[in-house]
């Protein structure tokens, strides 16, 4: 037997929390499907052994995340629309001139009401990893164009878009307004045509503009995405940082090896 295993540490988080942890796990897996009601306060004070405020606490904490809905004396009840699965290259197709952004189309074949609102178009520096992405130092400049993507109104995605300069003055990037066809059409009008993509996706503890316009609920960490687009020769031309919710959607990736 291996000895040198280090034995488990404890859960420090309020009992509140770790209820409503152990039951935010049962519905995103599943185990407790959509519809469906969660067991009583009776049952739950008894499987945690905890005091009936204390579990009407970590449901108002599920609550407030989207996930349930009821209320006190009811029953309490999964949310139709737990969780959402994202298939990122559903959304690398370019837009037509005259179509919707892809997110708008993708939402609508499903029934839904998604919409891109344009936040902000500026030259800045960018963060030292989109940086290393583009293959520029750490003091370039760089033309961010940012989004937020919505699914029924509700805020869904915040998109940071970075474009070297030397690729984006006196074009379309730097104008506050949508791209006819989208970036990736107008990269290729350029000279730019996008060959491949590479994402890197880690969970991160949102920061402020992301928790104000995601409006989270407390300190649950977002699925962050970051998207480099390259042209010919491997030469980067975009990088992209997507966040959203991570109690809220799901990212899925279908490989096929050869």
């Amino acid at each position: 037997m291996n000895t040198d295993i280090p034995s488990g540490g404890t859960d420090s988080r309020p009992l509140h929390a770790r209820i409503a942890a152990d039951l935010r796990e049962e519905i995103l897996s599943g185990t407790l499907p959509p519809g469906s009601a969660l067991p009583s306060t009776t049952q739950l004070t008894h499987r945690f052994g905890a005091a009936n405020a204390t579990i009407q606490k970590a449901l108002a904490q599920l609550k407030s995340e989207g996930l349930v809905v009821g209320r006190a004396g009811a029953n309490v009840q999964v949310r139709p629309h737990r969780q959402e699965t994202i298939r990122p290259a559903d959304y690398l197709t370019r837009d037509t001139p005259a179509g919707p952004h892809p997110w708008v189309s993708q939402a609508a074949q499903q029934g839904r009401r998604g919409r891109s609102h344009l936040l902000t178009v500026t030259e800045t520096t960018p963060p030292a990893d989109v940086a290393t992405a583009l293959q520029l130092d750490a003091h370039s400049r760089v033309m961010l164009r940012a989004q937020l993507l919505t699914l029924d109104d509700e805020p869904a995605e915040l998109v940071h878009a970075y474009y070297p300069l030397e690729i984006a003055r006196s074009t379309a990037l730097t104008e506050f307004r949508r791209i006819k066809g989208g970036a990736p059409a107008l990269l290729t009008e350029l000279g730019y045509p996008p060959r491949r993509t590479c994402d890197r996706v880690s969970a991160r503890v949102p920061d402020q503009e992301t928790f104000a316009r995601l409006r989270l609920p407390g300190d649950l960490p977002v699925l962050r995405t970051l998207r480099v687009l390259y042209t010919d020769h491997d030469c980067p031309i975009e990088a992209t940082v997507m966040a959203k919710a991570g109690h809220r959607y799901e990212l899925h990736y279908e490989l096929h090896p050869t």
